[in-house]
């Protein structure tokens, strides 16, 4: 087998503690998810007892405050944390088993002690599971338009309205939900924590998906859901922030995990080029081939040393939204590219199910346009340059 380790940058960042976490990850992952994540995926379903086994090695708990379960850690453990679950190469691993990265933050931040109290610990613990409800069916990345209402009636909100590609929404017991409560804009916005088993509450299943196929997604629809008032996340028409407060930490994660998977690419390919002949050669013998290796560690590199530079700024909290915007659209051209490369140089092989570059390629684009698509990002980033 291929040491793809041997081609990763060091880290000057990373500490022994660091390596440490990515030892331990490395064989969690080898021992519980990589034997079985091809049934999983045919299946269409994460196990339930994943979350209790991922709690014992202190992976749900990454990061979050000691006074509710959580483990100390910095923005280069929740990296090391995406890429290592990344080398299962299949994305819905890491998507749903992880998904309360971006439902918990809000509450961790924004909300009162109470609901703290009340809501991660038992998540964190991998008993009880949430998900974040933003997207609706007739806008992603405009936030400032979403159309879900929360209307004020005493000590209560009645929520009408519908959410969409819900990841984890079929598992969770809790939605971090962003609904209107004002005047059109941000300035309308509010959170709130609806539980899922709220009177009112009703979803359906989102099946028939290119990729991230173990990761369930769902529709959510409140009909006339009667939330407490006390459940509010942050001020009422201040939601906006708290959606937005962990934007960063999110598309570190993605770009890891696109850089991992084009390493899997990368890894698979090269043993293909080593073992198979072709016009009384090996495969990785003929220039060509050497070349597409080549290119493909050049992107993976760049992209890496990228991220390790973000990373190192979001931790010093001098992280510029343009960089992290730019990191995750160069993040994403890497994986498609080395996707791609990795496929041309497998052949007819790679488009069987089972491999895990095939599976890579399907997901290829929920990347691209999951966490902020290429081109909001690319019009974001020129918009905070001032052009």
């Amino acid at each position: 087998m291929f040491d793809i380790d041997s081609t990763r940058l060091a880290n000057p960042f990373f500490t022994d503690e660091h390596q440490q976490w990515r030892q331990q990850l490395r064989r969690f992952v080898s021992r519980e998810i990589l034997p079985h994540v091809n049934d999983w995926d045919e299946a269409c379903a994460l196990p339930g007892d994943l979350w209790g086994r991922a709690a014992d090695v202190g992976l749900l708990q990454l990061g979050y405050p000691e006074e509710y379960g959580g483990v100390p850690a910095d923005i280069f453990h929740v990296i090391v944390a995406a890429e290592e679950l990344a080398r299962c190469g299949a994305g819905g691993v890491y998507a749903s088993l992880m998904v309360h990265g971006i439902a918990l933050p809000p509450l961790v931040h924004y909300a009162s002690e109470a609901l703290k109290e009340a809501v991660i610990p038992p998540v964190l613990r991998g008993k009880r599971h949430i998900a974040l409800a933003v997207t609706e069916p007739g806008g992603g990345s405009d936030v400032a338009n979403l159309k879900c209402r929360a209307r004020r009636s005493g000590d209560e909100f009645i929520v009408t309205g519908e959410k969409t590609f819900i990841t984890g929404g079929m598992r969770a017991d809790w939605f971090t939900t962003a609904v209107r409560t004002g005047d059109d804009g941000f300035g309308g916005i509010s959170l709130l924590l609806i539980p899922a088993n709220a009177p009112g509450v009703h979803r359906q299943q989102l099946d028939r998906k290119q990729g991230w196929w173990c990761s369930d997604t769902a529709t959510i629809f409140f009909d006339e859901v009667r939330v407490p008032a006390s459940n509010l996340i942050g001020e009422e028409n201040q939601g906006f922030l708290p959606i937005v407060h962990n934007f960063n930490q999110e598309r570190l994660g993605i770009a890891a995990s696109c850089i991992e998977f084009s390493r899997v690419c990368l890894q698979e390919a090269i043993e293909w080029a080593q073992e198979r002949e072709t016009f009384g050669k090996r495969l990785a013998s003929h220039q060509v081939i050497r070349h597409k290796f080549a290119q493909m560690l050049q992107r993976i590199n760049t992209t890496q040393a990228y991220l390790d530079l973000c990373a190192w700024q979001e931790q010093q909290g001098q992280l510029k939204v343009t960089d992290v915007a730019l990191l995750k659209v160069q993040a994403t051209e890497t994986l498609e590219y080395c996707a791609r490369e990795a496929m041309q140089v497998i052949g007819g092989a790679s488009y069987m199910r089972g491999s895990r570059t095939e599976r890579i390629y399907r997901e290829v684009r929920v990347n691209a346009i999951g966490g902020g698509s290429e081109e909001i990002l690319r019009d974001l980033a020129s918009r905070q340059m001032g052009i």
